[in-house]
């Protein structure tokens, strides 16, 4: 889908802050929120449903660390399937969201159908996946990337 300028909502220096902030720190009052944006607190809070209207903040959550709860292997799969026709290409999307392993799941152009993020308990739980992936229906090709140390996992996009 090609976005026009008119699917982009006019953004202000102020709605900017505002979105920089909530990115660095979701659960700060309204008020300390209109603090940094050097506005009052009520036209802070209208930005803010305002901009959430729009589809601007999708949502809040907490960062929780894989590794304290008990998920300390994180992992990318590139998958391949034997077809591009939509009907696959969504069976897969829907066999994949119900996976609570799979963190994230994009459909790619180069090298393969799909990256996966997915989170694993231990090897054998990492192995187990992997061969599910392989076994699932129109997989042809799976790839698994382990990763090692993670030093940069940014929320969000620059502002």
């Amino acid at each position: 889908m090609k976005h026009t300028p008119a699917d982009i909502p006019e953004l202000d220096g102020i709605d900017r802050r505002i979105l920089a902030e909530l990115q660095a720190d979701g659960r700060m009052t309204n008020v300390e929120l209109a603090r940094r944006a050097e506005i009052s607190a009520p036209p802070c809070l209208r930005r803010v449903r305002r901009l959430e209207e729009a589809g601007v903040i999708r949502g809040y959550r907490a960062d929780t660390n894989p590794a304290k709860l008990g998920w300390p292997i994180e992992f990318f799969a590139i998958v391949g399937l034997d077809s591009q026709k939509e009907m696959v290409l969504s069976a897969f999307e829907r066999q994949v969201a119900q996976w609570p392993e799979v963190r994230s799941c994009h459909m790619i152009r180069g090298g393969g159908d799909f990256l996966l993020r997915l989170v694993a308990r231990d090897t054998a739980h990492e192995n187990q996946l992997t061969q599910d992936l392989t076994e699932a229906d129109s997989v042809t090709r799976v790839q698994t990337l382990q990763t090692i140390r993670t030093s940069l996992d940014l929320a969000g996009v620059p502002i």
